[in-house]
């Protein structure tokens, strides 16, 4: 019983890195995250133009765009800051995602000023709501990206690895 038990903890956070990274590929990415998902760190982007803040229903439709495998991934690539280091990534994430049965609903977003967005969103594991979790995006080549930090953070809780997180 309680190896069962340990396993479903296992599995429900693996999941949650999974929600996590699919959140981030699909939220059009933003400046950077801290040790773990809800404790935001951003990195500033100054140097390029403001864009507006993107809204709850646009990065809900970046998810559904980073998990349609008709997307190939050098488009998804767009998603992520500094995805192009690793490509595939985001397909290998995408896959344990959907395997683990892992969604995420933006609903809310608030501008942190600086090309900076702070993104909540409820993460469910195979149609089991977790706890609500923010995630970071940043403006880079005029589009809001899933910061570098938060990727790499949801790529080491799902136990993959990345050049891009080297």
């Amino acid at each position: 019983m309680i190896s069962t038990r340990v396993q479903g903890i296992g599995r429900a956070a693996t999941a949650g890195a999974m929600c996590l990274a699919v959140l981030a590929l699909s939220a059009c990415s933003d400046g950077e995250g801290g040790d773990s998902p809800t404790t935001p760190t951003v990195t500033a982007t100054p140097s390029q133009p403001p864009i507006p803040p993107p809204t709850p229903t646009e990065l809900n439709a970046s998810l559904v765009r980073a998990f349609d495998e008709n997307v190939p991934a050098a488009e998804k690539v767009t998603l992520v800051q500094g995805a192009e280091a690793d490509p595939q990534l985001i397909d290998q994430v995408v896959a344990a995602a959907k395997a683990n049965k892992v969604a995420a609903q933006v609903t809310d977003v608030t501008d942190l000023g600086d090309g900076m967005v702070a993104a909540t969103a409820v993460m469910t594991l195979d149609g089991q709501p977790g706890p609500d979790t923010i995630i970071n995006f940043v403006a880079e080549d005029g589009v809001w990206k899933l910061s570098q930090d938060n990727a790499c953070g949801f790529v080491g809780m799902a136990g993959l690895s990345s050049p891009a997180c080297a």
